[in-house]
C-alpha cells in the first residue's frame, strides 16, 4: 500500500538528504524489509537483503535530535559506530524510548501505517515485503485527475409490441 513519510531535514539534514538522493536514484525500489521484529520495528534499505549492505556513498554521521522513537518514527539503521548510517532505515511499530539519542530519527509515517504493520515478520521474513517504488513527492507529485463525470443515464428505446396472445 501507499505509505507517506515526512522527512525532517530541519533536524537531520544529512540523513534526509541521503534518503532523497537514494530515492531519486531508484535505490530503494524493490528492496526488501530484511529484519522485521514483532513489537519493535521493520528494517529495510539494504539491496543485499541481509542487513550487511549499503550504498556506495560515504556513511552519514550521527544527527541525534529530540525526536523520539515512537510508533511510525523512521530512523537510520547503523553498525556499532554512531557515524555509520548509510542507506538502511527502520520504522517503529511501538515506542522504544531507549533508542532515543542512539539512532537518528529523520522522519515519521504520516499515512499508510497499516501497510507497515502488515509487513511479514522475521529475521529475515520467509517472504519479505519490498519497497515497490520510493519517490520524493515534492519532485513529482502525482497529478490530480478528477474522476470523469458519470455517464448520462439513457432510457432504453421503446420496444415494438411483441406477438400478442390469442
Amino acid at each position: 500500500g501507499h505509505t507517506v513519510i515526512k522527512l525532517r531535514p530541519d533536524l537531520a539534514p544529512q540523513h534526509a538528504e541521503r534518503i532523497k538522493l537514494l530515492a531519486r536514484e531508484g535505490y530503494y525500489n524493490n528492496v526488501p524489509f530484511h529484519r522485521v521484529i514483532e513489537g519493535f520495528m521493520a528494517q529495510g534499505g539494504d539491496p543485499k537483503g541481509d542487513g550487511t549492505g549499503g550504498s556506495d556513498l560515504p556513511d552519514v554521521p550521527k544527527e541525534f535530535n529530540y525526536l523520539p522513537h515512537v510508533r511510525g518514527a523512521v530512523a537510520a539503521a547503523r553498525a556499532e559506530s554512531e557515524d555509520s548510517a548509510n542507506s538502511q532505515f527502520f520504522i517503529m511499530f511501538v515506542p522504544r524510548f531507549g533508542l532515543d539519542q542512539k539512532y537518528t530519527v529523520f522522519g515519521r509515517v504520516l499515512e499508510g501505517m497499516q501497510y507497515v504493520d502488515a509487513i511479514p515478520r522475521g529475521e529475515p521474513p520467509a517472504e519479505p515485503a519490498k519497497v515497490l517504488h520510493a519517490y520524493i513527492a515534492a519532485d513529482n507529485p502525482p497529478a490530480y485527475a478528477p474522476p470523469p463525470p458519470p455517464a448520462p443515464v439513457q432510457e432504453p428505446a421503446a420496444l415494438p409490441p411483441g406477438p400478442g396472445k390469442k
